[in-house]
């Protein structure tokens, strides 16, 4: 964005676009947060993930945007996607409260789950336009898994660090040395909430509206199948994603009564039977 005049940070003439990646903010004297001209918090996950989300950005900044994020803020080998980096230290201004978190816990470069989440549903939006690029189409269920207690606390390396719940979010997972991977805060509903939203629309696809409903989802290469069942009023909707033709689509499901339901098709869904089932063919996975 550009910056008006007044107060909030902004600073008149001055973008948001920092060369690679989007800054975060600004503070009062005019100076950035999350720049590549700083020594510490050089990248912020929040303004690359909303830099997406928004739809505000181009197409462009947004994909150079989310592939900084990979770049910096992943760290694939713990299973982290890091809400900045490197950690707040000594840098002045001060970026205030979170700047008091100790490197790598929480709020200064943890793994920070709202903003995680965000990172992957923005990391769908991009792979909703590279059907054919199966890094981005893996990258949302990637993401997932880093998020994910079940996932992470299953895991043979990452969950015998990670020390709380498998069963219900953690606010975060820290990143740095000696407790890199160790769960903070968990039973964090708001974290729950957006993970939830993420499952269902990001990965899944499913966009709800109050007469209405499609799919886009954004499966991973080696799912060859998914299902949800959607209960609204009276109503059970049963939709089963597979990778075939549409002629494939039902006969390898072979459920009976299923309709075909094409990606991106508009189904008005109040005036279904009680009980309906519909089959989304999918491209195969190259």
């Amino acid at each position: 964005w550009r910056g008006g005049s007044g107060g909030g940070g902004r600073v008149p003439g001055t973008e948001a676009w920092d060369g690679a990646w989007y800054k975060r903010a600004f503070f009062d004297d005019g100076s950035p947060l999350g720049s590549a001209s700083q020594l510490e918090a050089r990248i912020d996950l929040i303004a690359q993930a909303w830099g997406v989300l928004s739809e505000q950005a181009t197409p462009e900044h947004q994909r150079m945007a989310m592939e900084a994020v990979e770049a910096q803020l992943v760290d694939a080998e713990h299973g982290l996607v890091r809400l900045l980096t490197p950690p707040l230290v000594h840098a002045q201004p001060s970026a205030g409260y979170i700047q008091a978190y100790p490197p790598g816990v929480r709020e200064n470069g943890g793994q920070y789950a709202h903003a995680g989440v965000w990172a992957l549903m923005a990391a769908a939006v991009l792979a909703q336009r590279e059907p054919g690029d199966i890094f981005a189409r893996n990258t949302p269920y990637r993401y997932f898994t880093y998020l994910s207690p079940a996932h992470r606390a299953a895991h043979p390396q990452w969950g015998g660090v990670y020390g709380v719940e498998p069963y219900v979010m953690a606010a975060d997972v820290y990143s740095a040395p000696p407790y890199t991977g160790r769960g903070g805060w968990s039973w964090y509903t708001g974290a729950a909430g957006w993970m939830h939203r993420a499952a269902l629309e990001s990965i899944l696809g499913l966009h709800l509206h109050a007469d209405e409903l499609w799919f886009t989802p954004s499966l991973p290469a080696h799912w060859p199948q998914a299902e949800i069942t959607l209960r609204r009023e009276d109503r059970a909707m049963r939709f089963v994603l597979v990778r075939a033709k549409p002629q494939n689509a039902l006969a390898a499901c072979a459920l009976p009564n299923a309709s075909l339901l094409p990606l991106g098709e508009h189904l008005r869904w109040k005036g279904l039977a009680l009980q309906s089932c519909f089959v989304i063919a999918l491209l195969p996975a190259a």
